[in-house]
């Protein structure tokens, strides 16, 4: 199979693990099972990098010095996109620029997906309209506040209704997951978590 493009936002203050998470699942997936295939790119799914939109140094929640790969301009279209979420999210919902490319990217996208309160900028975007989706348990209001339409799944880990959304930090790991079992069948998934040694648990509904 062709390798599939996941491409993750970046920003000032957004959440280590909300992107390191499925960074992390996405570039260790191997259809191929096993250490050694992990040594090479030869049976990886897919590729991936980060996009912001500038190419500078940012910093994480926690104080983490990122650099981006990609600007919004320069990055190359991706076949998924991962929003992560983090204490950042919260000036850009009036953003207008990176809701836009949110927006834009979205419409060309397999899949979209978010992290934590990355479901605020989806539902800012109007991503979320009559969807259900869920956040991180302290932005559950704020999510339903931002439009009235969305159905706030409470609970939930990962809620798939054509976007996949996920709660809090950690939960983007069983995202990613659920997203590489849609793609690429229960038996990689599993594997792959086997290799990360995560105790992976199938909760998306």
């Amino acid at each position: 199979m062709d390798k599939l493009r996941v491409g993750i936002l970046l920003f000032d203050g957004v959440e280590v693990l909300d992107f390191a998470g499925p960074f992390e699942v996405f570039s260790r997936t191997r259809l191929t099972p096993g250490v050694e295939s992990r040594r090479s790119e030869d049976s990886a799914p897919f590729e991936v990098f980060t996009v912001a939109a500038r190419g500078l140094p940012l910093f994480t929640t926690g104080g983490l010095r990122i650099l981006p790969h990609f600007t919004f301009d320069g990055a190359p279209r991706p076949d998924i996109l991962v929003i992560p979420g983090g204490f950042g999210t919260r000036a850009l919902l009036a953003d207008q620029p990176t809701l836009d490319w949110i927006r834009h990217r979205a419409a060309e996208v397999q899949r979209l997906t978010s992290v934590c309160t990355g479901a605020l900028l989806l539902a800012k975007a109007g991503l979320l309209a009559g969807r259900r989706a869920t956040t991180h348990w302290g932005a559950l209001d704020l999510l339903a506040s931002l439009d009235r339409t969305i159905i706030v799944e409470r609970g939930r880990r990962v809620v798939e209704d054509g976007i996949v959304t996920s709660a809090g930090v950690a939960a983007g790991i069983d995202m990613a997951f659920s997203v590489v079992e849609s793609i690429c069948g229960p038996a990689v998934a599993d594997e792959t978590a086997h290799y990360i040694e995560y105790p992976r648990e199938r909760t998306h509904a």
